[in-house]
């Protein structure tokens, strides 16, 4: 296969429409081919729900242990009218590269992938991994099923390294979430009658309270000062039911999520407001609790080998923390260090007309390069 630049590989990579939730067997498969073809030794991995699959390449020996770069093929949805061009065709005006996932975090799978030819070419004592995932704007959905396989696929890594858009600082901490759903149903009727009916609204008022009240409890600490705010957080963000004024709702549903501070369970954050839950089924409501989504905290120290070794290749003293999270702290969960370090800027994400600069690529393939000879012979 022809090399190809950082900026020809993310125009392929943005032009395939990898929408979080969605089948992305395009998007592998090319990655699949362009992989193998730099010589890389390449894994597909489907995962349980048939019409997506996570990816890992090696370049090097892969029963030694080495460093891994981390990433997640899938984007957000690009609805919002405020873009000025096709969300998934890359354009490039004025010193920017626009299109969806350009920094968050297509840039950074793009430098991976631009830099496989110049690895292959070392002569590499550890070895360098690819792990590119699905659904990790669904809450690392697809990760997980992905770590599990690495025993099989590779000795274990002795730093992974999370590209997600950080202006190529290294990060070294990151809060945990959970995200849950909460169902009510009640007895539908006619508003004139309520005592005949169960309104699952009103029901659902009391798990709002209940979660209000534990967001006001979590802002009196613990705290950690590297985090902005420096407390664990829990809010509803999306409450749905009803039909009209004048019909008692039976349904009402509501998504809720909670962050931790590290050494705090995200999931934990959550019990009061099913234990509150539970506490209507005595009203005679029915009631349901869906676990969404849920990843651990990243804590890494400032003296890690892998937070100094970042420090050397990027030049810059790693950041203490942020407050968004990462797949980071799934791999440490899972017995590997991991610290988070990518092209672009976490603001961009999520928004129209998301871009990369051309220098911020070529920055980090350069880092990734650099790493590739610190781990020659």
């Amino acid at each position: 296969m022809d090399v190809m630049t950082e900026l020809e590989i993310l125009a392929r990579l943005v032009a395939f429409p990898s929408v979080v939730g969605s089948a992305n067997h395009e998007i592998v498969e090319w990655i699949r081919l362009y992989a193998q073809g730099c010589g890389a030794n390449v894994t597909v991995a489907m995962g349980p729900e048939g019409d997506r699959a996570n990816l890992f390449a090696t370049i090097g020996p892969k029963d030694v242990p080495g460093i891994l770069l981390s990433g997640h093929m899938d984007v957000v949805p690009a609805g919002e009218p405020g873009w000025t061009s096709d969300p998934f065709a890359l354009r490039e005006d004025a010193g920017r590269l626009y299109g969806r996932g350009t920094s968050d975090m297509k840039g950074f799978l793009a430098c991976g992938l631009a830099a496989l030819p110049a690895l292959a070419a070392m002569p590499l004592a550890q070895p360098v991994h690819l792990a590119f995932s699905y659904d990790e704007e669904a809450g690392c959905r697809g990760v997980p099923h992905l770590i599990r396989l690495l025993p099989d696929l590779c000795a274990k890594p002795e730093g992974c390294i999370i590209g997600e858009p950080s202006g190529l600082r290294a990060i070294r901490a990151h809060k945990g979430k959970a995200a849950a759903r909460v169902e009510i149903r009640g007895r539908s009727g006619h508003s004139s009658r309520p005592d005949q009916g169960l309104n699952a609204i009103h029901a659902m008022a009391a798990i709002l309270s209940e979660a209000v009240e534990a967001a006001s409890v979590l802002a009196t600490g613990p705290f950690d000062r590297n985090f902005e705010p420096a407390y664990s957080s829990l809010q509803v963000g999306v409450i749905r039911g009803g039909q009209a004024v004048n019909i008692i709702p039976d349904l009402c549903t509501a998504n809720l999520e909670a962050r931790a501070i590290a050494g705090v369970s995200p999931a934990a954050l959550l019990d009061p407001i099913r234990a509150a839950l539970a506490q209507l089924e005595a009203q005679g409501f029915e009631t349901r609790w869906e676990l969404l989504s849920e990843y651990p905290a990243l804590s890494l120290a400032a003296g890690s080998p892998l937070a100094i070794l970042l420090g050397e290749v990027t030049g810059q003293e790693p950041l203490a923390a942020v407050s968004y999270g990462t797949e980071a702290g799934l791999y440490q969960a899972a017995g590997m260090d991991a610290i988070i370090c990518g092209p672009g800027d976490i603001a961009r994400a999520h928004k129209p007309d998301e871009y990369i600069e051309p220098t911020e690529l070529a920055a980090c393939r350069t880092m990734i390069e650099n790493l590739g000879k610190r781990l020659c012979a």
